[in-house]
């Protein structure tokens, strides 16, 4: 699929010439801050050292004080809590959170729940609000979803059951008549930060709760591996506070993972060393001072990606496959024995998974192919009725990576046609969505990924009239691939000093991405090979420049092997990074995608 290399505008060349000189570093670097509007050494500061000082008031949040009050009077009244949470990674870290806070807190009369993805869906259910009475719970903390749940807390009030929402998706005109509703997206809610993960939404609550009981707030510190997975787990904007509990979070389960997370890290094929020393670029922000060049120490942690990759789709497949619970009760889990017996039966549950993401792949692009209609259009929507629900959402956006357009995949389930939507950059799925919502039971979500129902005999319109929303507000560049370009370069400008700071501008994720690079007129050392599934192994030069030659690594692009093993030049975007074989690393390019001259180009 040929993507549009689409590079960055400029920063100010005052801000970037004044920051390098005030840093001590070189032009690039410093133009990739002011890119990421980094312009001043306070803001430097902040950037490469976030504190957690800098983490808002939660009382700022609309319906905080409410939500606290209602929580303390449970506690003082020894009331049944019921903490009530999604299926997916962001709902259970979420759950396990709350859930552990309150436990802590020496609160016995507690429970959590999670719904069943087949028989109730998404969100506040009408058997979930039925069990929290039958079960006599007064309160319940619904944690990730809610915000659209009118008639189920409407039910829950008739039972005098009262809920505390906590989310983080977009609200409709009129908001539940819970007890308290927390979400920063709410219009009236005047939280200087909108773009909290479920699980977020869920520590400020936590941190309400130690400041109206003066519990120290280190105490809270130790959540912050759940709150980093949930960020990376639901690709929520790595800015602002999410950054800073981010940035905490990945340095906790780096050093003293819970054994939940511990027990999942078995099965990963990751060489990590828990408790490893870190060392961080101190002297970055100290007068200038950048360190010597051979002062570099490489360090293997996890990083984010590792998060979204390797844990969040094993927390996810139980609630895929079968119950979300089993991840809560993997979380929450103190003993490292049972961890690890847990963790193997969700780690089965995601080879399960695997395998049923793929067939439905296959079947949902074998549908494609042999619908012309289809191919023509400019979205995607597949049904059928023996789709596991629970795999649906990936594929979607695996047929994305194939047919780059917004993607609708659906099922039958409970006697309605239900699905996932994922989108592509700069559309926004969910507006989309919701000018179809007359013909739907129910939709929520983001920009980029959204849940829907159905009736079935509403399905041949809802694609018809979706297809024309899209048509409407799609364009042409939209529907081909874009590389974002940060900077061009020259090799000779990588170096370990280089490398040793661009380290410090994780973690990275939207809003701050790894920075991709340009370089052109590049050849290969004549050693190129394809390896694996069409993926090419090279060594990196530059001859028009002296610099030293780079390993270099291109997955999905062996298509380029007959034009680069004949020595010629072509054009490279890329991410620097760190590479280790046989204990010694290296820096490495990750090719994202090469160009080679058209014909008649120098």
């Amino acid at each position: 699929m040929q993507k549009r290399w689409v590079l960055k505008a400029r920063g100010n060349p005052d801000k970037v010439a004044a920051l390098s000189a005030e840093l001590g570093i070189g032009p690039v670097l410093a133009e990739l801050l002011v890119q990421r509007g980094v312009s001043t050494f306070e803001e430097a500061k902040d950037f490469f050292r976030p504190s957690l000082s800098q983490l808002h008031d939660p009382f700022l949040m609309k319906d905080m004080d409410k939500a606290v009050e209602r929580i303390v009077k449970a506690l003082e009244n020894k009331e049944k809590i019921l903490v009530y949470g999604d299926y997916d990674v962001d709902g259970t870290t979420a759950v396990s959170l709350v859930y552990t806070f309150l436990k802590e807190l020496g609160h016995e009369a507690l429970d959590f729940y999670i719904p069943d993805r087949y028989s109730e869906g998404y969100g506040i259910s009408f058997k979930g609000v039925d069990f929290a009475h039958d079960n006599n719970f007064r309160l319940v903390i619904a944690l990730d979803c809610g915000i659209k749940a009118i008639e189920k807390i409407r039910k829950a009030n008739e039972y005098q059951v009262d809920f505390i929402i906590c989310d983080h998706h977009r609200p409709d005109d009129h908001l539940p008549d819970a007890v308290a509703v927390l979400d920063a997206k709410r219009p009236d809610c005047d939280y200087p930060y909108k773009e909290l993960s479920g699980c977020g939404v869920g520590f400020k609550l936590i941190q309400a709760l130690a400041q109206r009981r003066n519990i120290a707030f280190e105490s809270l510190y130790k959540y912050l591996d759940l709150v980093v997975v949930s960020i990376a787990s639901d690709i929520v904007p790595i800015t602002g506070e999410n950054r800073i509990l981010a940035y905490y979070g990945l340095k906790l389960i780096n050093s003293n993972p819970r054994p939940g997370f511990e027990a999942i890290l078995k099965f990963s094929n990751i060489n990590r060393k828990p408790g490893a020393e870190v060392r961080l670029v101190e002297e970055l922000v100290n007068n200038g001072n950048n360190g010597d060049d051979t002062d570099c120490i490489f360090t293997r942690e996890l990083t984010i990606s590792d998060l979204v990759f390797l844990l969040g789709p094993r927390i996810n497949a139980a609630g895929r496959i079968e119950s979300g619970r089993n991840s809560v009760e993997l979380l929450i889990c103190n003993n490292a024995e049972t961890a690890e017996i847990i963790g193997q039966q969700i780690n089965d549950l995601n080879t399960t998974r695997r395998d049923l993401d793929s067939t439905t792949t296959d079947m949902a692009l074998d549908a494609i192919k042999n619908d012309q209609k289809l191919l023509k259009a400019k979205s995607t929507v597949v049904y059928h009725p023996e789709w596991h629900k629970g795999v649906i959402g990936i594929v979607a956006s695996r047929l994305i990576e194939v047919y780059y357009r917004p993607t609708i995949v659906l099922t039958h389930s409970n006697g309605l046609v239900t699905g996932s939507a994922r989108s592509i950059k700069d559309f926004d799925i969910y507006d989309a969505i919701d000018e179809c919502s007359d013909l739907l039971e129910h939709f929520g979500g983001h920009k980029y990924a959204a849940g829907l129902s159905l009736k079935p005999e509403k399905l041949d319109e809802f694609i018809e009239k979706f297809e024309q929303v899209v048509s409407r507000g799609i364009t042409e560049d939209m529907l081909s691939p874009e590389v974002e370009i940060d900077l061009r370069i020259n090799l000779n400008e990588i170096g370990p000093k280089f490398f040793k700071v661009l380290k410090q501008f994780a973690p990275f994720g939207p809003g701050n991405m790894s920075p991709v690079f340009q370089t052109d007129s590049v050849i290969d050392n004549g050693y190129g090979r394809i390896v694996g599934k069409n993926h090419l192994k090279l060594t990196i030069g530059h001859p028009e420049i002296s610099s030293s030659p780079f390993p270099a690594i291109a997955f999905q692009q062996g298509d380029y092997y007959p034009y680069i093993c004949q020595g010629k030049p072509f054009s490279i975007c890329y991410h620097i990074e760190e590479n280790e074989w046989n204990n010694q690393k290296s820096i490495q390019l990750n090719i994202k995608d090469i160009k080679i001259p058209e014909a008649g180009e120098a």
